[in-house]
């Protein structure tokens, strides 16, 4: 199971910002304006990490170039990070806060972007979207590998549209939300750590080089 996840995982671990529900739904012909900008979005996307991320001849540091960028503009890094960061980023100082949002994101960089580099053939389908509330709607597909090689993977992405601009909120492998599975592991680190936000941060540093 863990191989089989392997690249995908590697693929949305950037990703996550905090969800708030609306409650409401929208009326039935933007519902599916929004159903279809919303598949749109994750379909643009998808073919982008392929087209950018997956060529063999670019160096390394070209590509965790290009994972940033894709990174930055699907997901709002910095509302991923605060969210898993949960009531540690209020207590927080400026400086405190200013270096976790940085080490966060070049974590995501290097421990992810040299991943696409064993792009296998890996496709996306996508099967369907569904409202949720006035602002979000569910896109469910699923990962499969080149030839069918293993069980398709489901994969339903939470994706929140303001006007024709959509950013992922969270994404569920499984039925497992990537972005809780995340906070728990921060929050644990902390508890383990005396509750210091500067052993967590000393961490991630240390991730970052190890990585780099």
């Amino acid at each position: 199971m863990l191989r089989r996840r392997e690249f995908l995982v590697s693929w949305l671990a950037s990703v996550l910002v905090a969800v708030a529900l609306v409650v409401g739904a929208p009326g039935r012909a933007h519902a599916g304006e929004f159903e279809e900008g919303a598949k749109n979005f994750i379909k643009a996307m998808t073919e982008d990490a392929i087209s950018m991320l997956t060529v063999k001849d670019i160096k390394r540091s070209e590509r965790a170039r290009r994972f940033r960028i894709l990174m930055n503009k699907n997901f709002a890094i910095k509302g991923i990070a605060k969210f898993v960061l949960g009531r540690q980023w209020r207590k927080a100082s400026d400086e405190q806060q200013e270096e976790y949002l940085r080490l966060f994101e070049d974590l995501m960089v290097v421990t992810y972007s040299d991943r696409f580099e064993k792009y296998s053939g890996e496709k996306l389908i996508i099967k369907g979207a569904e409202i949720r509330g006035e602002k979000d709607a569910i896109v469910h597909t699923t990962m499969v590998k080149a030839n069918n090689a293993t069980k398709p993977l489901k994969v339903a992405w939470r994706v929140r549209g303001k006007g024709e601009t959509f950013t992922i909120i969270d994404v569920m492998v499984e039925g497992i939300s990537t972005i809780m599975t995340q906070k728990s592991e921060f929050a644990s680190f902390i508890k383990q750590n005396g509750g210091k936000l500067d052993a967590l941060l000393k961490e991630l540093k240390k991730r970052v080089q190890d990585n780099s």
